[in-house]
């Protein structure tokens, strides 16, 4: 946890020491940070020969690895967790065609990391230097074209910084000096090496406690540039698409739920700024994916109870990814409600109806169906009348919302199913606020009940009036009461902001 933050401080920290130009601080910025984002997309062929990818691939800082270590490494950690006999039938399949596979995986992620760098815009020079990032100074790395100076600068550094970060979390100073003298002339560059040795109490100071996401922003000063509307959802799209390499069987699921619920959202009558939101958070539903192993994911049999706990932490894990930026911490509280469900009996917090918004109960029912409609490891695809009727059965059970499913399945292209009739044309969310309205909440309270803006609130009191011909909270509770669309015994009061239990230590 945190490793690339302080990564990326250490990587800073010796390019000022060395006085590398502003241009070539933007490329070791962005290269530690990015390094390490292709490593989950061949998390699939790692669990089919490691078992856990994502505690094989820590293993990865215990040794240099090249040469003997590295057939010591894949020997020691083929088959891991399976029985006696299956994990010699993975050893004896990995000695025929998994060597050349694990040979092929650095590559991978070099050209997965700067395809992502190519799609956020962030230039040419972050890109052709996250293609080196395997490299060695001795030029036994991979693909192992370029050795010692050749490499780029900024590259050379967060090779370092990469290795010192974790041996000085476990060791100290002293075995961050250590394990960079120790490869000094082999894995790293022996005057970036000596950068660290000389000034090891300065550079690695500000890694003792945690390294805060702001306290990495401040650290490249260019970062000052606010993304557009239309460049944000690029870039989420961009994420979206490299989350979903996780697993094969996940290929396009993230913007796939997207777009059905932005499409459902429209037919329940949410806002333009709703809508939006709504498949902003699509987008980025399952970031938490990356932190459980594929070995789970990909599991064709039964989850044992322990796997299905860990499941049950990505959505968890979604929103405290997100959490960290202000300008993104709303998505990942509403794409962290996709697994919650109306009765309590979903995850990761167990939420009952009261706490999920009309977008969180789209998004549950949009991420159900577009899953159905996808292979798994466990089963075949489902036909979309079949998962049509699955998510119905859910909804006669009290786990999903009915008018959320009916949108979600218009989306898809199903028959509409006879909707209510509601008075003066009033939709779902406008027939909730004016429940609200009717009984004397504000707006700032009417927003914090229902997780949206009093902006949007405002939008929608002003539709209300206008299709009930009214222009006061009193006219519009009198309609309420007239039309029957007051809940008898509905408990209003202005409820606090829900606080999130206690994190697992």
């Amino acid at each position: 946890m945190e490793h690339v933050l302080r990564e990326c401080v250490l990587a800073l920290g010796l390019a000022e020491r060395l006085e590398l130009s502003q241009s070539d601080r933007s490329v070791v910025y962005y290269v530690a940070l990015l390094a390490w984002v292709g490593c989950h997309a061949d998390s699939y062929e790692q669990a089919r020969w490691f078992g856990d990818d994502i505690s094989a691939r820590a293993d990865v800082y215990s040794a240099d690895m090249v040469g003997l270590n590295r057939a010591r490494f894949a020997l020691r950690h083929v088959g891991a967790g399976a029985p006696p006999a299956r994990r010699a039938r993975t050893t004896l399949g990995f000695l025929r065609a998994g060597r050349e596979a694990m040979t092929s995986m650095h590559g991978t992620h070099c050209l997965i990391a700067g395809d992502l760098a190519r799609r956020l815009g962030l230039g040419e020079a972050v890109r052709e230097a996250l293609l080196q990032v395997f490299e060695r100074w001795d030029g036994k790395g991979d693909p192992g074209l370029l050795s010692g100076a050749a490499i780029s600068r900024p590259v050379r550094l967060v090779q370092l910084a990469d290795v010192a970060e974790v041996y000085h979390r476990q060791g100290g100073v002293e075995a961050a000096v250590a394990v960079a003298l120790e490869r000094s002339g082999t894995q790293f560059d022996p005057e970036a090496v000596g950068c660290l040795r000389d000034h090891a109490g300065e550079l690695l100071a500000p890694l003792a406690g945690a390294t805060s996401w702001d306290a990495v922003i401040q650290a490249q000063p260019g970062l000052r540039r606010a993304l557009s509307d239309a460049e944000l959802d690029a870039a989420l799209e961009a994420i979206a698409d490299f989350a979903d390499l996780k697993s094969p069987y996940t290929m396009g699921h993230s913007r796939g739920v997207a777009d059905l619920a932005a499409e459902a959202g429209r037919a329940h009558g949410l806002g333009e700024d709703e809508v939006r939101a709504l498949r902003r958070a699509g987008l980025v539903h399952d970031l938490g994916r990356l932190g459980v192993s594929n070995a789970i994911w990909d599991k064709p049999g039964e989850l044992t109870a322990v796997e299905r706990e860990r499941v049950r932490l990505h959505p968890y894990l979604t929103e405290r990814m997100l959490s960290a930026s202000p300008a993104l911490a709303a998505l990942g509280a509403l794409a962290g409600r996709h697994h919650e469900r109306l009765d309590g009996s979903g995850y990761p917090r167990g939420l009952t109806a009261s706490a999920l918004s009309p977008a969180a109960r789209i998004l549950a029912a949009a991420d159900a169906y577009h899953a159905m409609i996808e292979p798994r490891p466990h089963r075949d695809a489902l036909s979309s009348a079949e998962a049509a009727a699955h998510l119905r059965l859910e909804v006669g059970a009290g786990r999903l919302d009915g008018e959320a499913v009916d949108a979600v399945l218009a989306a898809a292209g199903h028959p509409a199913t006879r909707r209510p009739e509601r008075p003066a044309g009033l939709t779902s969310r406008e027939v909730e606020i004016l429940r609200l309205l009717a009984r004397g909440l504000q707006n700032k309270q009417i927003a914090r009940r229902l997780q949206i803006t009093p902006k949007t609130v405002g939008n929608h009191v002003q539709h209300i009036y206008a299709k009930i011909g009214v222009s006061s909270r009193a006219a519009a509770g009198l309609f309420a009461t007239e039309h029957g669309l007051l809940r008898v015994g509905e408990e209003v009061q202005d409820l606090p902001p829900i606080v999130p239990p206690a994190e697992a230590r």
